[in-house]
């Protein structure tokens, strides 16, 4: 059976201030029937910069306690940072930011640090380069401190493999698995992020190679839909678009029982909804 949750910021959304606490998306993701959450600690706690220094060891606590209340798990902590940021003082800074979410990971009980794979520019944008040989080696380089440091607090850290992103497919992804080594790294499998016009009609092949190639590292999955939006694809929630969802579904069913599986750009009035269609896919197979 697959646990599915959902992003916490995109519960309760645009809603009145105090329902945006993370203590009142939390009640209310479990109150819509998740049992898992992606968590971005900045998307859901105002007014703070979380740097290294506020990863403290009561934050920690406070939210593992938020979440058993609750009855849901932390699926992925997400910091999703610029690990091929071309400033080296920032890349530090990025660095031990990272850092401080492994720790809290640990502290917490959360599945893993997620992350996807940067740019080479400071504005994390899709450039020339950034499918490059060069631009993966920097990308490498850099995440290999901390995916030691996730080994040291005994935690995994996850890449999400996208297409405008340095790891833009499976076989980017591989060579960032064997150039680490660690059984600490991991992948979110996100089947529609490793789409773009180019590749969308091909589908069903571009998701199964990635499936075949990546199954055994897949530690977590997203799951959203998209639509073609002129020469861009769109996101949007599970069930309204264009995505089949056939082979992830059939591949989590078969080969990685209980895993958690988050969805994301669902909205207040389609999150439920997105949830029972999933599950009724998956029920049916």
């Amino acid at each position: 059976m697959m646990q599915i949750g959902i992003r916490l910021h995109d519960v309760n959304a645009g809603l009145a201030p105090e329902l945006q606490t993370m203590e009142a998306r939390a009640a209310k993701a479990r109150e819509e029937g998740f049992s898992c959450v992606h968590l971005a600690f900045s998307k859901v706690i105002k007014g703070v910069t979380f740097d290294s220094c506020a990863l403290t060891e009561g934050l920690a606590a406070h939210t593992r306690r938020v979440f058993a209340q609750n009855g849901l798990d932390v699926a992925v902590l997400g910091c999703y940072l610029n690990l091929a940021h071309p400033d080296p003082d920032k890349l530090r800074d990025i660095q031990s930011r990272y850092y401080g979410h492994l720790r809290a990971a640990a502290l917490m009980g959360a599945g893993v640090v997620g992350t996807e794979t940067g740019a080479p520019n400071p504005e994390y944008r899709m450039d020339a380069n950034t499918h490059s040989d060069r631009a993966l080696e920097t990308f490498i380089r850099n995440l290999a401190p901390v995916v030691e440091r996730a080994e040291h607090w005994g935690v995994s850290m996850a890449i999400e493999p996208v297409w405008k992103h340095i790891v833009y497919n499976a076989d980017r992804a591989l060579r960032v698995l064997e150039a680490i080594k660690s059984p600490n790294l991991r992948i979110i499998l996100d089947p529609v992020n490793l789409l773009y016009p180019g590749n969308a009609d091909q589908k069903e092949k571009v998701i199964g190679d990635a499936i075949d190639k990546l199954a055994e590292h897949v530690a977590v999955v997203h799951l959203k839909d998209f639509v073609r939006d002129g020469d861009e694809l769109r996101s949007i929630a599970a069930g309204t678009g264009e995505m089949d969802y056939t082979q992830i579904l059939r591949f989590m069913k078969e080969r990685k029982p209980y895993i958690q599986a988050t969805l994301e750009n669902t909205t207040n009035d389609n999150a439920v909804s997105s949830r029972e269609f999933l599950e009724r896919l998956y029920d049916g197979l």
